[in-house]
């Protein structure tokens, strides 16, 4: 996989040089003090990843982030741990605040491989065939494969496409997040971000910005906040609401 970095900031770009210097399979191929310089060498370049900070002069990395092919996967490596929500709203995979821990960074990394491998493997996407009352058939590798809505962990959107968790494997359909969650139960899922969808029999703890499902955490964002609390509590504490 090849990546770029892209920080205004010598030696955070020296500091993630370092970090990433280590890891099988990864292959840095320029650094970038700015997002201009970054797409002109992009666009000339195949970028699968791109390490990208925030707060940059001129173009910040969010505005960029919305100029990125889809080919390539995105995360933010800030200082500012406020702009995490507004990072998921341009599909970035990840984000990581500074100073960046080594073990962080190479599950942020792991999450890239992953993501990279199904969106590259046309062979293992599915296609959503169906929905009935309680579950769902979806198309892959020449096979219609039944999914039950109670064994979705959660859902996850990832550029044009979704990853549907499903105990310990995943499944990835060509269909937005929002297509998905019009036909999913409300009784069962609960839109709790842009990026994310999650059943709430699995939610084990959360507070005001995170869900936490096992060792995975999951964003709430501003907007869906209210109707996250109204669903989850009136589901499970009618007496609250």
């Amino acid at each position: 996989m090849n990546c770029i970095i892209v920080d205004d900031e010598p030696l955070a770009r020296e500091g993630m040089l370092l970090l990433l210097q280590d890891i099988a399979d990864l292959n840095v191929i320029g650094c970038f003090n700015g997002a201009k310089k970054a797409k002109e060498f992009m666009s000339e370049n195949d970028v699968d990843l791109i390490f990208l900070d925030i707060q940059m002069p001129g173009i910040n990395g969010l505005e960029f982030a919305e100029t990125i092919s889809e080919k390539t996967l995105i995360v933010f490596t800030t200082a500012y741990s406020q702009y995490a929500l507004k990072s998921y709203e341009v599909d970035a995979i990840d984000y990581l605040v500074k100073p960046i821990i080594k073990e962080r960074l190479e599950k942020a990394v792991k999450k890239a491989f992953s993501y990279g491998e199904l969106l590259a493997n046309k062979e293992g996407k599915s296609t959503l065939e169906s929905l009935d009352t309680d579950y769902m058939l979806v198309k892959s590798d020449r096979k219609f494969h039944k999914i039950l809505f109670k064994d979705i962990v959660y859902v996850e959107g990832l550029k044009d496409y979704v990853v549907i968790y499903v105990n310990d494997s995943k499944v990835i359909t060509a269909m937005n997040l929002k297509t998905i969650s019009q036909h999913l139960p409300e009784n069962i899922f609960i839109r709790v971000s842009k990026s994310y969808l999650v059943n709430s029999s699995y939610i084990d703890s959360f507070d005001n910005h995170t869900i936490y499902i096992k060792t995975t955490e999951i964003p709430i964002g501003e907007v869906f906040r209210k109707k996250f609390l109204e669903q989850y509590l009136g589901k499970n504490n009618p007496d609250k609401i």
